[in-house]
């Protein structure tokens, strides 16, 4: 089985100070013992290292950015990264469509990884954000 991590669980993963990191870290751990893949998303990582580093700077820990960005190379180096941005241009109008329907809970990002779990038969995505419990 695979699934599709969201960037508050990798967040989670990047941060040791992260509130979700105990969690996210059994969740890694469970992961491979339950034969499941991990995929992680170009437009995750992308928003998951944003976020952090943003929250970092704004906690006065801006220094801490650069180990941040290490620890995302080390976890999800580019080549295990699934690329969908290119896809963008297929599922623009389904996303704004998505955020249409939950009135603006799911962003632009969160709507995009159902469209693509979907097309690639990605049946789950680990999540903390409820938004995703809306979609089927």
């Amino acid at each position: 089985m695979q699934v599709a991590v969201d960037s508050s669980v990798l967040v989670a993963l990047l941060d040791p100070r992260d509130h979700w990191r105990d969690r996210s870290l059994a969740l890694e751990r469970a992961l491979p013992d339950a034969g499941t893949a991990p995929f992680y998303f170009d437009c995750v990582a992308a928003e998951a290292v944003s976020a952090a580093a943003r929250r970092l700077r704004e906690k006065g820990r801006g220094g801490d950015v650069p180990a941040l960005l290490s620890r995302l190379d080390e976890r999800v180096p580019p080549e295990r990264l699934t690329w969908i941005l290119p896809d963008v241009p297929d599922f623009y109008r389904s996303a704004l469509a998505l955020m249409r329907a939950s009135n603006g809970e799911l962003n632009f990002n969160d709507a995009l990884i159902p469209l693509v779990c979907r097309r690639r038969a990605i049946p789950t995505i680990a999540s903390f954000d409820a938004d995703f419990d809306t979609i089927e």
